[in-house]
C-alpha cells in the first residue's frame, strides 16, 4: 500500500516540476501547444496499450472493455461540464484571463479530474502484477509535465500568486497517490471482468479529457506541427512499453 502510495505521488510529482519550470521560465504559447501535444501523444499510446489492450485480455473479451470506456467517457464529460459552469473550464489554456481565471475552486477540482483515472490505475497495476508498469508510470509522468506547464502559465497571467500555485500543484500530486492508493486497496479480491472495467473506464476518460481539453489547446498554441509532435510522444511511449 505504501508502494502504490509512492509511486501513484511520483508520476503527480511532474505536475510539481512542470509548474516550477513555467515559473521559472517564460515559455512561448507555440512551445506549450508543441509540449502539450507531445504529453497528448504519449497518453494515447499509454491508453491503448496499457489500458484497453490489457483490460480486453483481462476480461477475455470486448464486453467490459467496451463499456468501461463509455463509462469512463460519459463520467468525465458530466464532471468537465459541472466545473466549466463552476469557471473551471481553461484550467490548460496557457493565456489564462483577466478576471482572475475563474473559480479557484473549480480550477483545482477540474486538476483533480484530469488526474484520478490515471492516478488509480498505477495502484491496480501495482496490485495485479507486484509491480509498476515502467512504461504507464512513465507516460503519466511525462504527460503531466506540459498540463503543468500551461495551466501554470495561464494562472500567473490571471493574477495568481506563485506560491499559491505551487502548493496547489503539491496537494493534486498528494490526491494523486491517494487515487493511487484507493485504486490498490479498492479492487482487492476483484474479479477480472471488474478490473477489466476499472482500467477501461480509466481509458475513456482519459481520452475524452484529451479530446475536451488538451488536443484543443495543443492544436491552438502549436499549431499543424502538433501533429508531428503527438505522433513522436506516440512512438516514445510505445517504444518503453516494448521494453517494458
Amino acid at each position: 500500500m505504501a508502494a502504490s502510495f509512492g509511486w501513484g505521488t511520483l508520476a503527480a510529482s511532474s505536475l510539481v516540476i512542470g509548474a516550477l519550470i513555467a515559473l521559472r521560465f517564460h515559455i512561448g504559447l507555440r512551445a506549450i501547444g508543441l509540449i502539450m501535444g507531445f504529453g497528448a501523444g504519449v497518453l494515447i499510446s499509454a491508453l491503448s496499450f496499457d489500458l484497453v489492450e490489457e483490460a480486453v485480455d483481462k476480461a477475455a473479451g470486448g464486453g467490459w472493455a467496451v463499456a468501461g470506456l463509455f463509462a469512463g467517457c460519459l463520467v468525465f464529460f458530466g464532471g468537465d461540464r459541472m466545473i466549466d459552469r463552476l469557471g473551471g473550464g481553461g484550467r490548460k489554456d496557457p493565456e489564462g484571463s483577466e478576471d482572475g481565471g475563474g473559480s479557484s475552486l473549480s480550477i483545482v477540482l477540474g486538476s483533480v479530474l484530469d488526474g484520478i483515472p490515471e492516478s488509480m490505475v498505477i495502484g491496480l497495476t501495482i496490485y495485479e502484477g507486484g509491480a509498476v508498469g515502467a512504461a504507464y508510470l512513465a507516460a503519466v509522468f511525462i504527460s503531466n509535465l506540459p498540463e503543468a506547464i500551461s495551466s501554470t502559465s495561464g494562472l500567473v497571467t490571471s493574477g495568481w500568486a506563485k506560491s499559491r500555485i505551487l502548493w496547489m500543484w503539491i496537494a493534486i500530486a498528494l490526491v494523486s497517490g491517494l487515487a493511487s492508493l484507493a485504486g490498490y486497496a479498492l479492487f482487492q479480491h476483484s474479479p477480472p471482468s471488474t478490473v477489466a472495467f476499472v482500467l477501461a473506464f480509466a481509458a475513456g476518460a482519459i481520452l475524452t479529457m484529451l479530446s475536451q481539453t488538451m488536443m484543443p489547446e495543443a492544436f491552438e498554441h502549436g499549431g499543424k506541427l502538433v501533429g508531428v509532435v503527438t505522433t513522436l510522444g506516440f512512438a516514445v511511449a510505445f517504444t518503453i512499453h516494448t521494453l517494458d
